[in-house]
């Protein structure tokens, strides 16, 4: 497996970290369309090489590519189709192997609260539904599960033969949170079955999966997460390292050693399926020092994280070579 961080498109100190961290596979996240076009290929190609002269390697696309049209089954699915088709075959020319989507449609993930206390005063994310559910017009239904069913299938139809060509695997994203409706949307990625029934609607080595691990354990059970991960097996393309404590209509973030899930266990069962993708720490804390500007995404909770996975890696990796 190959550790990555998620880092701004901007060189921010965050790209050195990672190197002093000895990761050099990096995700990007969060560039405005408007100032990265990656349909352009050269767009594509700069952003690609500005990572590769920091001595950082493009590892993952996710969060920049607009999709609303295409998830809604607006008037303009079949541009944005074209627009996304665009991007995958410049990801497969410059060698970027994995576009992370999800298919929140309107209400991407959803929080509470992004100032709740935790260990030590850090900053983190926070969830209620009874909050969300009493928003004005949250339970008039704005799109139901049924179309956002038909609109995915006629996605991966179009979608699929062209990653399979370029080389470049989707990883589905679950919901986040994993409840239908939210803020009166429907959403369909929220139970494990339905991901089975997204990976059988087209079998592709190209339809594949982002385990974000947090969503998965919220779906069910934290103790199933190790379960899923071996059932996905090389279906997973892409992994968010991260916990919660809670239940899906009620949980905290927390830092990767405390939360509800048995991250060892995560880990090995990794190892078992021998994924080579890459996985990065998701969601850490924002700690002393950091502005907390963009929760879950500041330096200095994934730095923690970092040295976690690591020491989580050798001990998963001594423990197998000590029963051959």
């Amino acid at each position: 497996m190959k550790f990555a961080m998620c880092l701004e498109p901007q060189v921010t100190p965050k790209w050195t970290h990672a190197l002093q961290m000895g990761v050099d596979q990096a995700v990007v996240l969060g560039a405005s369309t408007s100032e990265w076009r990656l349909w352009d290929y050269g767009q594509m190609l700069a952003l690609k090489k500005k990572f590769e002269d920091f001595g950082l390697t493009l590892a993952a696309i996710e969060g920049m590519v607009p999709m609303d049209e295409i998830k809604s089954g607006g008037p303009g699915r079949d541009a944005e189709i074209e627009q996304m088709c665009q991007i995958i075959r410049n990801m497969g020319a410059v060698e970027i192997p994995v576009l992370c989507y999800s298919w929140m449609v309107w209400v991407s993930w959803a929080r509470t609260s992004t100032t709740t206390r935790g260990r030590g005063g850090a900053l983190v994310t926070s969830y209620e539904h009874h909050l969300t559910s009493r928003a004005p017009g949250a339970n008039q239904l704005r799109i139901s599960e049924d179309k956002l069913w038909e609109t995915y299938e006629y996605f991966l139809r179009k979608v699929v033969p062209v990653a399979e060509k370029a080389g470049v695997r989707l990883a589905l994203h679950p919901d986040d949170p994993p409840l239908s409706p939210v803020l009166g949307v429907s959403r369909i990625f929220g139970k494990p079955e339905n991901f089975d029934r997204a990976m059988q609607m087209v079998e592709s080595e190209a339809n594949a999966i982002c385990m974000c691990q947090a969503n998965f354990g919220l779906m069910d059970s934290p103790a199933r997460a190790p379960e899923l991960i071996r059932h996905y097996g090389d279906r997973i393309a892409f992994v968010h390292f991260r916990d919660v404590r809670g239940t899906a209509t009620n949980f905290v973030e927390t830092f990767h050693d405390e939360g509800h899930t048995d991250m060892f266990e995560c880990m090995r069962a990794y190892r078992e399926v021998a994924f080579g993708g890459p996985i990065r720490p998701d969601h850490a804390p924002a700690m002393e020092g950091d502005p907390n500007l963009r929760p879950g995404y500041e330096a200095l909770g994934r730095l923690f994280a970092i040295g976690y996975m690591r020491g989580l890696l050798e001990g998963v990796d001594k423990m197998r070579a000590s029963r051959g």
